[in-house]
């Protein structure tokens, strides 16, 4: 499967080379774009990835792409998504802030009415005013109405899903655990399927209209290729230089890949892998063929693999919470535990960042917001506080200094949403909840507070399964610091200019586009 995957992933991007290269010399006057002072940032997020789907063995010959990333850039070891779930991973990145003190503590709906509260301020607003040209492709999960559609957060250009590709029916349904029907043809159908939606169609935008729904999953990723080079030239035409926010739908469930490979159950996630790998490598030769050498690509994921899909999940490598999973119960999505958020993540920039190298330096999503509002010489807002750093010297110096601390928030599993209950400190980490989450076959684990906590080595102990001794020394040293950057990390937000987002759901607000069609389907907008 996989030496087709690569065969047909080569196929795909000389062809899309070939388009690349037509397009810019019918566009252009023949004169290459002078390298700019400000760099150029793309942003790529991907969905549900286990730290062990990239860089290994299993699936080091699917993705080509990854691989000559890896070898050009950083490669980063130690990177923990925001939190463990879509929506308060995503308000995270984009403002540098917990969700204790951006309001997105848990995933919005179709029907949501709010998003990420607007007197947050995101990344790409402030590099749009900086003289950015800004786009989105992809998932966005923080609101789609009004004000809290991505146009309206600093995004000069928006094509994508406003929320989970499983979160609405498709006519020709991905693979996915359970499987689910195809759209409804007729109102007055009464199929039901737990865990699918099937009443409303999945909705593709671009900019505030909605182009497609349902949209075609198996043409997702040509579209997304397309209007990803189309919006790198439109920034080289404007002269600007460019934010580009790639949110992959990649590799959440249902899984998809190249409409004409027949691919059996067994080999669906490689397939959707190779899919994901081959986009990028789109975006990549697109930066190189419109001479976009001063350009960062920072790939990350926004949480580990979501294990109650079994065949369809990533693999989360070595991080397997073995204390959980030996209890029942899942250690991956929605926990804390290092498989819910550790994920595979490389930065790229020719000549300022030493290729095939790597760093075990503690980082986090959250410091994609400091970092490029640095390298663009644009200050936030001084009216908050952020929990993300700036990692300029860890990119360009090779220097290691990352966190001394690190929370990682309630995501779903257990507990209230959006607490800092799991504390990481060098190499250890302190549990004072687990459990919840649910494993591939079921199974859910009770979920169970823990006073004093557990606190795992890190370094001895990667499967996260036998805590230390509370007796002993080593322990009660680790738990007073513990203690110490936990309290006084949520005495900094007490302290702090927080937020409240709206989560109020109506059925108005799921976004139709024929409300007397059946699933709300419409034509495509051409």
């Amino acid at each position: 499967m996989a030496e087709a995957g690569f065969g047909v992933l080569l196929l795909f991007c000389c062809l899309f080379s070939g388009l690349v290269y037509y397009i810019n010399s019918c566009l252009e006057n023949g004169d290459k774009t002078k390298t700019r002072e400000r760099p150029n940032f793309i942003i790529i997020l991907a969905d549900d990835i286990g730290w062990g789907d990239l860089w290994t063995k299993q699936f080091d010959g699917t993705t080509p792409w990854l691989n000559m990333l890896k070898l050009e850039g950083k490669r980063f070891t130690d990177f923990h998504s925001p939190a463990s779930t879509c929506s308060p991973s995503r308000a995270a990145l984009l403002t540098g802030r917990h969700g204790l003190r951006n309001g997105v503590t848990h995933n919005f709906a179709e029907g949501s009415v709010g998003g990420l509260p607007l007197n947050e301020t995101t990344f790409a607003q402030l590099l749009h005013d900086a003289g950015y040209y800004t786009a989105m492709i992809g998932k966005w999960h923080l609101g789609h109405n009004g004000p809290y559609h991505p146009i309206h957060r600093g995004f000069d250009y928006y094509l994508g899903i406003p929320y989970s590709n499983d979160m609405g029916c498709t006519d020709k349904p991905g693979f996915d655990l359970p499987s689910c029907f195809p759209c409804e043809q007729s109102k007055h159908s009464s199929r039901k399927r737990g865990g699918c939606h099937d009443k409303i169609a999945l909705p593709l935008f671009e900019n505030q209209t909605i182009v497609e729904q349902p949209l075609d999953l198996w043409e997702l990723t040509g579209q997304y290729a397309k209007a990803a080079v189309r919006q790198i030239l439109t920034a080289r035409n404007r002269g600007q230089p460019f934010l580009l926010y790639v949110a992959l739908a990649h590799m959440h469930v249902p899984l998809f890949h190249y409409g004409f490979l027949n691919v059996t159950e067994k080999d669906a996630y490689s397939a959707s892998l190779s899919d994901m790998d081959s986009l990028l490598g789109s975006i990549k030769l697109a930066t190189e063929a419109f001479s976009m050498e001063n350009t960062l690509i920072w790939f990350t994921g926004d949480n580990g693999p979501w294990e109650q899909k079994c065949q369809f999940a990533g693999s989360a490598g070595p991080f397997v919470g073995r204390w959980q999973t030996s209890r029942g119960g899942g250690s991956s999505k929605r926990t804390t535990w290092e498989g819910g958020h550790r994920v595979p993540t490389v930065v790229t920039w020719p000549g300022k960042i030493s290729p095939n190298t790597s760093s075990n330096a503690l980082l986090s999503g959250l410091d994609i917001f400091p970092t490029i509002l640095t390298l663009a010489g644009v200050e936030p807002p001084s009216d908050r506080h952020y929990d993300g750093l700036d990692i300029t010297n860890v990119l360009l110096h090779d220097s290691d200094s990352g966190h001394k601390s690190l929370m990682h928030p309630n995501s779903g599993a257990a507990g209230q949403f959006g607490d800092l209950q799991t504390v990481r400190l060098g190499r250890h980490k302190a549990f004072y909840i687990t459990g919840g989450a649910e494993a591939c076959g079921g199974g859910s684990g009770k979920p169970e507070l823990h006073d004093p906590p557990l606190i795992f080595d890190l370094d001895k102990d990667e499967a996260e399964g036998s805590p230390l001794d509370p007796t002993s020394e080593e322990y009660q040293t680790v738990l007073k610091e513990v203690e110490r950057e936990r309290e006084a990390l949520l005495w900094d937000i007490a302290t702090d200019n927080v937020s409240t987002a709206d989560y109020t759901i109506t059925h108005a607000a799921v976004p139709c586009c024929q409300p007397h069609n059946p699933a709300c389907r419409c034509h495509r907008v051409k």
